[in-house]
């Protein structure tokens, strides 16, 4: 479809009409655990990490791309893909690993809701537990539609990072030598927070998602161009969250040489050096990102892993229609909420190794999804073009590079 054909104002309704996936998937990146291994990545290293933030970009511009073409043209969520090209075992090996993940990012999701709330005085205890319920009934009882609209505004307000970044008065000169004059360390600790990053930025979960919720909104080949600009905006979205995040925590306590644990730390410690305010908005957007992942997470999850062996899965379906795909949503969330709800977990510890795990297991899904989209028995003539090629298989060898440095790295 050529968008120069239509008038700017046919344009814009066509494109407000199909907006959701890409911007959804983009800023849900940006959930309790990201903002944590963010905060960490600033506070210990200052700028110095802002520079994986543009391979990063790249890499999931052109994934998230690969993710929807694949659903347009296909109409079959990346999961069903895999186990139809594959077999079973090798398909139930891959999503044990996956599920694993899962359920320990949605803990960190519950961990972020419940440090968020201690900022404002309320009981992880009462917290926890009521929005769990809350997610529940919109996820369970809502239509795809609400449930959309619901997270595009939670979209909307995760651009209030760019407040307390700014309220944290940065040094935007060394702010752009660090892009300019990357530093790059080779120790256990920098290559791990590297894969950290890059775990949380694309996480293996989002692929999944972002496919399913194309074919669910039932778009096709003919809305390419409009999901495009879509993925795009969610793709800048994700990255501008994080370079605030960063550069917010890089400003005030690298600077203060402050070290902390979680997200709730970050916070807090933003009171004395950049105001109350800039502490309860950094806060405050830690609460709607992990509300807003702990919604998309388990759905994510039970989404794919039904899909994958067969059974009925969709957020449109009633209860008695999808018994599985609801009842792995639901064990997902409870299992979270009780380990969370345990006296002194340690939070930080699962929420930097989910997100490494995360690492560590992209290239087994980017391995696959390259097979897939490059098979013109299933694409057509929609397999990728040269440039994606290079691109996705380019992240593939430095992602297991990456991993292979750290058992290195960790023997020695």
């Amino acid at each position: 479809m050529n968008l120069k054909k239509w008038p700017f104002w046919a344009n814009l309704l066509i494109f407000l009409s199909i907006l959701g996936p890409g911007i959804i998937t983009g800023s849900v990146d940006n959930d309790a655990g990201g903002i944590t291994t963010y905060s960490v990545a600033g506070a210990v290293y200052g700028y110095k990490m802002l520079w994986t933030l543009i391979p990063a970009f790249i890499v999931l511009l052109v994934v998230q791309e690969m993710n929807a073409r694949m659903g347009m043209v296909t109409g079959k969520g990346l999961a069903d893909l895999i186990r139809e090209n594959t077999g079973v075992k090798v398909t139930f090996f891959i999503f044990l690993g996956l599920v694993i993940a899962d359920i320990g990012n949605t803990m960190t999701e519950f961990a972020g809701i419940a440090g968020s709330m201690q900022v404002f005085g309320i009981s992880k205890y009462i917290a926890v537990p009521l929005v769990a319920i809350l997610v529940w009934i919109l996820v369970v009882k809502g239509t795809y539609r609400l449930t959309e609209k619901i997270f595009l505004i939670f979209s909307v307000f995760l651009l209030s990072y760019v407040i307390s970044a700014i309220l944290a008065k940065p040094h935007w000169g060394e702010i752009g030598t660090a892009f300019i004059r990357p530093t790059v360390e080779y120790n256990f600790n920098y290559i791990s927070m590297v894969i950290g990053l890059i775990g949380t930025t694309i996480a293996p979960w989002m692929q999944f998602y972002m496919q399913s919720s194309v074919i669910e909104k039932g778009l096709k080949m003919d809305n390419y161009k409009y999901t495009l600009w879509d993925i795009l905006f969610g793709c800048i979205a994700t990255i501008v969250v994080a370079f605030f995040i960063i550069i917010a925590c890089a400003s005030t306590l690298h600077k203060n040489h402050i070290q902390i644990n979680e997200a709730k730390d970050a916070a807090m410690a933003l009171k004395p050096l950049a105001g109350a305010f800039a502490s309860q908005v950094f806060a405050f957007g830690l609460f709607i990102a992990s509300v807003f992942s702990a919604a998309i997470l388990p759905i994510a999850t039970a989404f794919y892993v039904c899909e994958a062996f067969g059974f009925e899965a969709g957020v449109d379906k009633k209860l008695d229609e999808a018994p599985q795909f609801y009842g792995l949503f639901t064990a997902i969330i409870a299992i979270s909420v009780a380990i969370i709800l345990i006296p002194d977990v340690p939070l930080i510890g699962i929420t930097i190794w989910t997100q490494i795990i995360n690492g560590i297991l992209l290239p087994v899904v980017l391995i696959s999804m390259m097979l897939l989209v490059n098979n013109r028995d299933i694409m057509g003539n929609y397999v990728n073009k040269r440039l994606n090629n290079v691109i996705g298989w380019g992240t593939v060898v430095i992602l297991i590079g990456l991993s292979v440095l750290l058992m290195v790295l960790s023997l020695m």
